[in-house]
């Protein structure tokens, strides 16, 4: 990277040496970034959580009276426990034509490149505006994009259309999957195991569950596909479970948490009731046939929309011409994306720099060359929005 490049560089460093896993504050470089923009003369808003701990930032640069185009990302990256590391994740390391740390990659490279261009947007003139929208907590439950679009549901003007730059090696996404998340709870009637037929067994019941739970995504892995998928087909997961107390005790408790990544095409709502309804009318009467004081509850932990731009929508020409593709493409994973463009109502891709392969792995990295692409396309985002 040669000296024209630093501004980015230094940017990515300083976003990378505040650390801001998502179960912590990330106020520190919330506030970094509303001092820098200040320092260039930009107001920014910042809409925190309840708890007043964590915040995300919204920011126009340029004229007010226009929509102009969201630049958007989350600052809050996963945990590092648990995992071993060769660099210090909360040190930006170049080495071998790769930048490392937690976050170079997922998103903390296209929000920090998006900021370090701030100076130059402003130094050319803007004529159409661009917005910043940083978030919190997209790794758990995308409320810090919500907090953004509640906050700015009442502002004159609005994003007429937005970037979200999650690692997509600078290629343009117009859909993703949804995702619903979900905690099962299965409570039984124990007894001693030599009495097995006296009690219901939470764990066997849940294992029915489990495997209902498997046909359900044999259907869809049997079914239609949407090939410009990686993963063609809805998938159901099974990801924890925990149940029973000892061999010789009928299990009165148990506990798994599953979830299920959708196409578009498909409804959440449909497939959420499909399995509950089995376990209403097929499970639940045979607990009950033994002992009424059983049953099944579920719990929503977490859930995002699918992503479905059309691909006639202009933010897709647009993206495009930035990144200099000349098609656009699908993906398994969910981005805050799907959020703006549901409940914010702005049409919405997704293109940012780094693959989703070294996403939540130690040793995380973003390719200098990828970082450099980024840095081309908001040269273009500044030839096509700016007086000069």
């Amino acid at each position: 990277m040669n000296s024209s490049d630093l501004s980015s560089l230094e940017m990515i460093r300083k976003f990378i040496e505040s650390p801001t896993v998502s179960r912590d504050s990330n106020l520190e470089l919330i506030e970094y970034i509303r001092d820098y923009l200040a320092g260039l003369g930009v107001t920014a808003h910042v809409f925190k959580n309840a708890e007043k701990t964590k915040a995300s930032i919204y920011a126009t640069l340029g004229p007010a009276d226009k929509p102009g185009i969201m630049l958007a990302g989350h600052t809050d990256v996963v945990p590092i426990d648990g995992q071993e590391w060769h660099t210090d994740p909360w040190k930006l390391v170049e080495k071998d034509g790769k930048l490392f740390g937690r976050g170079t990659t997922d998103m903390k490279g296209f929000c920090a490149i998006a900021l370090s261009f701030a100076p130059l947007f402003l130094e050319r003139g803007l004529e159409t505006p661009i917005h910043y929208g940083f978030t919190f907590e997209e790794e758990i439950n995308r409320v810090g994009i919500n907090a953004i679009l509640d906050g700015i549901k009442d502002f004159p003007v609005r994003p007429a259309m937005c970037i979200v730059g999650e690692p997509s090696e600078m290629k343009v996404v117009v859909a993703h999957k949804g995702k619903k998340s979900i905690r099962c709870r299965v409570r039984g009637f124990e007894c001693h195991s030599s009495l097995a037929p006296t009690g219901v067994n939470a764990i066997e019941y849940a294992a029915e569950l489990i495997a209902f739970i498997k046909g359900v995504s044999r259907d869809f892995s049997d079914g239609t596909h949407d090939e410009a998928y990686d993963i063609p087909f809805t998938t159901f997961s099974v990801g924890v479970i925990q149940g029973g107390t000892a061999l010789n005790i009928v299990s009165k408790d148990c506990v798994f948490q599953f979830e299920f990544r959708h196409l578009p095409k498909d409804d959440p709502e449909d497939l959420y009731e499909r399995i509950i309804r089995h376990a209403r009318e097929d499970l639940e009467p045979r607990m009950h046939a033994v002992h009424t004081d059983t049953g099944i509850t579920f719990e929503i932990m977490s859930e995002f929309p699918a992503l479905d731009t059309d691909p006639d929508e202009e933010i897709v020409s647009v993206a495009k011409r930035l990144s200099q593709q000349n098609d656009h493409g699908k993906v398994a994973f969910g981005t805050e994306a799907s959020v703006i463009s549901k409940h914010g109502r702005i049409p919405t891709v997704v293109c940012g720099p780094g693959s989703i392969d070294q996403a939540h792995k130690p040793d995380e990295f973003i390719a200098i060359d990828q970082v450099v692409k980024c840095e081309e396309f908001m040269h273009r985002l500044a030839d096509s929005v700016c007086e000069s």
